[in-house]
This record gives structure tokens, C-alpha cells and sequence, in this order.
């Protein structure tokens, strides 16, 4: 989420662009303008003082021609001085001419009094007209820049509480939430009627949302209580049938009456796990891989009671990591558990090396298509064998997510199921 003043920086960069490309077309267009009007106004000035200058010598025929600031005249009368007109201008017919330089525009007209030359420096012109018409470029650019920053700082004042708003949602920690914070009054700037009622939804939507996560809490810590005790109950009962006084019907009940609730009991520890969502209900510390894969070997060697399958352990390295003991447990112990069940015959290996946990089996393997929906919940393959629910696989992707880690499958049918757990290097001590 952009934080306030990236939202401000982009608004003024907006503006800062917007007047830029105003004053530049108002340069543009005075520059344009001054070069039009500079054109028109010596041809109209230069027409207006040689109609003045002709009617008076036609009243006067001693009247001198005009020489002024601007304006510098030479006459030709009949049969008078050729040297009264310069050299430059005395082949110049009636109308306007640019002679003797450039900037110099010279305007003929002849009369009875002889023939008038009125010549201009155009240079003096432009200068007065460009140097008027940047002055009046100035004033607008200047209310230009006043009107844009007195926008800039109106739009600053509009999205100053949304801003502050956002940023009061970015940092609202679900963990110790604020509820009042996102209450309008509670604000850093005064919020109007639209941002009003959008922190009063905001303020809605968090309390339902506190209230959802508390029962969520609530049915996480009830059930983790409440689920296991009935279950270790059943299991203790059931390790009494199990002596050698009893039948042994009653023994293979009891077996399965074991392995039943050793089942659900991992189901019940690997959906607490996934549910919650606080960092204190799952505590992360240093822990050996290889330690807690031999106990998860342990806990699932009764599940290969009965045929020819061993379970394995290779330890090619020592792995530590620093994360939560709990979730790779489960994680783990699906594992081995899903591969024994579809093992008959063979062995089923856990491989700890450098950076990775590898489960192997020489079970019935899966093919193409299964291999693709292996981690979809309630999928089971091999036409559904076993009396597993289908989740196992699901729940070690999730837990895999959950903490970062990576998990890889292939399988060959009728040769065995070969997953990989791998380890980022922030996790591996």
C-alpha cells in the first residue's frame, strides 16, 4: 500500500507537470503572438505616420519628413537633392521592403510632394512588444501557479483522511487490534462525510471480523481440549485389551481400535495446527530434523505390523531448523503414514540430508492423472485404498505453504511414491 507521502509526492508531481506544460505553451503562444501583432503593427504604423506626413506636406511643402525614436523619413521631391534619400533605398518601389539590414522595414509611397521612405527597426519593436508581452506571460503564469497550488493543496486536504485513514488499516496489528482506532473521531486529520461513513464500515467489517477470530480461538482451544480427552481415554482402554489374557478377537479389535485413534489423533493435531492463526499458538524454535523424523518412524511402525514392510531411516546429514517442531511433525508423519498404508510389500525410507526431508516407498505409486490431484483434498488413489480420509497429502501442502517449504512429488505405478520436502536457507541453521 502506498504510504502518505508517496501519495502527496505523486500529486505534486502531477502538478508540478501540469504547470510546466502551461507555462511552456504560454511561452509559446506569447512568443507566436508578439511575431504576429510585431508584423501588423509596424506595417499599420509605418502606413498611419506616412498618410499623417503627406497630408501635411501637401499643406505645407516645406515640412520635414519624420525622425523619430522608431521612425526615420527621407523625401524625394521632384527635381530636388538625390542625396536627401539613401543610396540603399532610392530603387525601392511603392510598398514595404525589408532593406539596409534585416531588422529594417522600409515603407514607399509616393504623393505629389515626391516620394516618401519611412524605415522602422524592427528590432527596437520586437523588443518592446516581446518585452510587453513576456510581462503579461508572467501575470498569467503567476495565476496559474497560484490557482494550481491553491487545487494542490485542496486535493491534499481531501485525501489527507483517506490517507490517514489507509495507513491506519495498514498498521492495525490483528493480533492486538485497535477497534477504536479506526473510528473517525480517533483519526490524525478531520475526516468529511465520505470518509466518515467509510471508517464506520471499516470499524464494522474489524469488530465482525475480532469477533470471528475470537470464535475461532475459542472452538480451536474447546476442541483441542475437549476432542482429546475422549480419545486418550479410548486409548487407554483400548491398550488394556490388549494384554495376553485377552481373546484374540479382542486383540485384533483393540489393534484397530489403536490405530483408529492414533489416526484421529494426528487428524486433530494437523487441523489445530492449520487453524490457527496467531504466531503464539504455533511457537517456532530450533529444533533437530532427524530427532523428530526417528519419533514420527516410531509412532508409525504399528501401521506395518503385520506385513512385510520396514520402515527405514537414512541420516546423510544433520538438519536443524528454526520454525515450528509441531507443524513438521504432522507434516512428516502424514508423510510416512500415507506410504505405508499404500505399501504391501518393501520398505518405506526417510532420507534426511543437507536441505531436505525425502520419503520414499516401494508401494503401488500413481499414475499421471493421480499424480496431478494428489494434493487435492479427499483424493485417494488407488481406487481409494485403506481407510484413509484423503486429506493427508492436502494437509502437508498447506503446512508446506504455511511455513515456506517445498514440496515435490513423483511416482511411477507399480514401482512406488517418491516426496521432497525442501528447506529455504533462512530456515536451515
Amino acid at each position: 500500500m502506498p504510504n502518505r507521502s508517496g501519495i502527496r509526492r505523486k500529486i505534486w508531481v502531477a502538478f508540478i507537470v501540469q504547470m510546466t506544460a502551461i507555462s511552456f505553451a504560454a511561452v509559446i503562444g506569447v512568443y507566436a503572438a508578439a511575431t504576429v501583432i510585431e508584423d501588423v503593427l509596424v506595417k499599420r504604423i509605418l502606413k498611419h505616420d506616412a498618410d499623417y506626413f503627406l497630408d501635411l506636406a501637401a499643406k505645407d511643402p516645406s515640412m520635414r519628413p519624420p525622425n523619430t525614436y522608431f521612425v526615420r523619413g527621407f523625401l524625394a521631391r521632384p527635381g530636388g537633392d538625390p542625396d536627401a534619400v539613401p543610396p540603399s533605398f532610392r530603387d525601392l518601389g511603392p510598398g514595404y521592403h525589408r532593406a539596409a539590414a534585416p531588422t529594417t522595414i522600409v515603407y514607399v509611397a509616393d504623393s505629389p510632394a515626391g516620394r516618401l521612405f519611412l524605415s522602422l527597426d524592427a528590432a527596437r519593436t520586437h523588443s518592446m512588444v516581446l518585452m510587453f508581452g513576456l510581462a503579461l506571460c508572467g501575470v498569467i503564469i503567476v495565476i496559474v501557479y497560484l490557482t494550481t497550488w491553491m487545487t494542490y493543496r485542496a486535493s491534499r486536504r481531501a485525501l489527507s483522511p483517506v490517507i490517514a485513514l489507509a495507513n491506519t488499516v495498514r498498521d492495525w496489528d490483528p493480533k492486538r487490534p485497535d477497534l477504536d482506532a479506526l473510528l473517525p473521531e480517533n483519526l490524525p486529520v478531520r475526516a468529511d462525510g465520505d470518509v466518515e461513513s467509510l471508517a464506520y464500515a471499516l470499524h464494522g467489517f474489524a469488530t465482525r471480523l475480532e469477533e470471528f477470530v475470537e470464535r475461532e480461538r475459542a472452538f480451536t482451544r474447546d476442541a483441542s481440549h475437549e476432542l482429546r480427552t475422549p480419545l486418550t481415554i479410548i486409548k487407554a482402554s483400548a491398550d488394556m485389551l490388549t494384554d495376553d489374557d485377552s481373546p484374540p478377537f479382542t486383540r485384533r479389535a483393540a489393534d484397530r481400535i489403536l490405530r483408529s485413534v492414533r489416526d484421529m489423533e494426528s487428524l486433530i493435531e494437523s487441523f489445530l495446527i492449520l487453524a490457527r492463526e496467531s504466531d503464539a499458538g504455533l511457537p517456532e524454535e530450533e529444533f533437530s530434523v532427524n530427532d523428530a523424523v526417528r519419533e514420527e518412524i516410531e509412532r508409525a511402525q504399528p501401521l506395518c505390523d503385520g506385513k512385510p514392510v520396514h520402515i527405514l531411516r537414512e541420516a546423510r546429514a544433520e538438519l536443524v531448523l528454526y520454525s515450528s517442531p509441531r507443524a513438521f511433525s504432522v507434516l512428516i508423519g502424514n508423510l510416512i503414514r500415507n506410504a505405508c498404508q499404500y505399501t504391501d510389500r518393501g520398505r518405506v525410507t526417510v532420507t534426511v540430508e543437507a536441505d531436505r526431508v525425502v520419503v520414499r516407498d516401494t508401494g503401488s505409486g500413481m499414475s499421471e492423472q493421480e499424480l496431478k490431484r494428489a494434493f487435492v483434498s479427499f483424493f485417494r488413489g488407488d481406487q481409494g485404498r485403506g481407510s484413509g480420509h484423503g486429506i493427508g497429502l492436502t494437509i502437508v501442502k498447506r503446512l508446506a505453504d504455511r511455513f515456506g517449504w517445498e514440496v515435490a512429488m513423483s511416482s511411477e505405478q507399480g514401482v512406488g511414491t517418491m516426496v521432497t520436502v525442501s528447506f529455504p536457507e533462512t530456515q536451515r541453521l
